[in-house]
């Protein structure tokens, strides 16, 4: 069978669910769903790192936008990044078709569509009613820091993606969400 030559760019933990903030998965080992239709339209898949699992470790707090919009974690993203370019620019100088980047919807980090957010979320340990804070969370319409400096970097290599994201409590949506874009 000849190569395609068609690669997506995808969130760790949609083949990594155990990289997520402890209780946050709403599935178990891969999203199956979405790795299998991506297969099954011929896609070959590069895995994105987690900057949250390289920075932070497994035992971390839940965190929103604000905390990862740092002068540090938007460095440190793009250092992970880096080899991902890298193969990106050998795959479409040798004529490949890296057309979609697939992000986790909700995450401080991967968000394509929303994102975690609040002014006065600064994890446990803040000072104040915990219960007030967690009222507080919402959901903006804006992308993940790690999304955003993905997108930048693919924008300085004249790199155009299409871009969508996987909202974990609605996969059926997600998943026809997706299809527009093969």
């Amino acid at each position: 069978m000849d190569r395609n030559k068609k690669i997506a760019l995808v969130a760790h933990c949609i083949l990594n669910c155990n990289s997520k903030v402890e209780g946050l998965s709403e599935y178990g080992g891969a999203l199956r769903e979405v790795i299998c239709y991506l297969m099954d339209e011929g896609f070959g898949i590069i895995q994105l790192p987690c900057p949250e699992m390289a920075i932070y470790g497994i035992k971390r707090w839940g965190h929103v936008k604000e905390q990862f919009d740092t002068p540090h974690f938007r460095n440190v993203t793009r250092k992970l990044v880096q080899p991902i370019l890298e193969q990106v620019l050998d795959y479409v100088k040798n004529g490949y078709e890296v057309s979609l980047l697939v992000g986790i919807d909700k995450s401080p980090s991967c968000g394509i569509n929303e994102t975690c957010s609040s002014k006065e979320w600064g994890g446990y340990s803040s000072n104040g009613n915990m219960a007030e804070k967690l009222e507080k969370l919402e959901m903006v319409p804006e992308k993940g820091i790690f999304m955003d400096e993905i997108l930048k970097i693919l924008k300085e290599n004249e790199i155009v993606i299409n871009c969508t994201a996987i909202d974990e409590e609605n996969i059926e949506d997600s998943l026809k969400h997706l299809k527009k874009f093969i």
